[in-house]
């Protein structure tokens, strides 16, 4: 049995088969159904402020089509086509689909494809995934072939860029790298001591120097709180404040 769940939407303009897939994906335990949407724009916006694993997409869309949206999603996300039409295999292909399902399919076609996507991201969160002892007191990371033992005490900030992360440390003028993103790394660090403040930011709140306006400067960085995560920065403000 798997042990991660693969979040997942359904993309269809046909009622009966958005319905359909809809209905596979809920007797399928790994996967995690977020949201059915009857169209790639409707997609579009709806995955801008909740990423998933993976889409099942139809290809022939009006407005736009599951191949051109495919080119446009996050290097993570992963795809799925369904269509009625064979012609669209080759091109599916060329954009790294995981599979691609023929209308009319069963369950066990499904199913088949599914457990394609299973493999891939238990492959791939299990390379990202960083070792963290029980304590929260360090990470191991890899980097340059290595795996590198970073104490958490010794972060400054963790800087996200595409799919790596910059690791900057207190008495090094020079980040590690490491290949991972930053929201999977969010989840294994303990809240007590770190908060992403931006997208590309997760600081560390011991190694705060100067909280200026919408600002904290952490040696000589400066680093804005985006809107989207200001509420919870002013709580702790708030809660740690004479």
């Amino acid at each position: 049995m798997s042990s991660i769940k693969i979040t997942c939407i359904v993309v269809d303009d046909e009622p009966m088969a958005l319905n359909l897939v809809e209905s596979y994906v809920e007797k399928t335990p790994f996967l995690e159904l977020k949201q059915k949407c009857s169209s790639a724009i409707e997609a579009m916006e709806f995955i801008k402020t909740n990423p998933v694993d993976l889409l099942f997409l139809d290809i022939q869309m009006p407005d736009l089509t599951g191949i051109e949206f495919s080119k446009m999603l996050p290097k993570d996300t992963r795809v799925i086509f369904t269509t009625a039409f064979d012609q669209y295999a080759l091109e599916g292909f060329k954009v790294e689909a995981i599979d691609y399902l023929l209308k009319p399919f069963d369950y066990a076609e499904f199913l088949a494809a599914a457990n394609k996507a299973n493999t891939w991201f238990e492959l791939v969160k299990g390379k990202k995934k960083p070792i963290v002892s029980e304590e929260k007191e360090f990470l191991f990371v890899k980097s340059e072939y290595k795996q590198l033992r970073i104490k958490l005490a010794d972060v400054l900030y963790f800087e996200g860029l595409k799919d790596y992360i910059k690791i900057w440390l207190k008495d090094n003028p020079k980040p590690i790298l490491t290949l991972m993103s930053l929201k999977s790394l969010e989840q294994e660090l303990p809240e007590t001591q770190f908060m992403r403040i931006h997208r590309s930011f997760i600081v560390s709140l011991n190694n705060i120097d100067v909280i200026e306006r919408s600002q904290i400067i952490i040696r000589d960085q400066r680093i804005t709180v985006s809107e989207q995560y200001k509420p919870k920065f002013l709580e702790f403000i708030n809660n740690n404040s004479l």
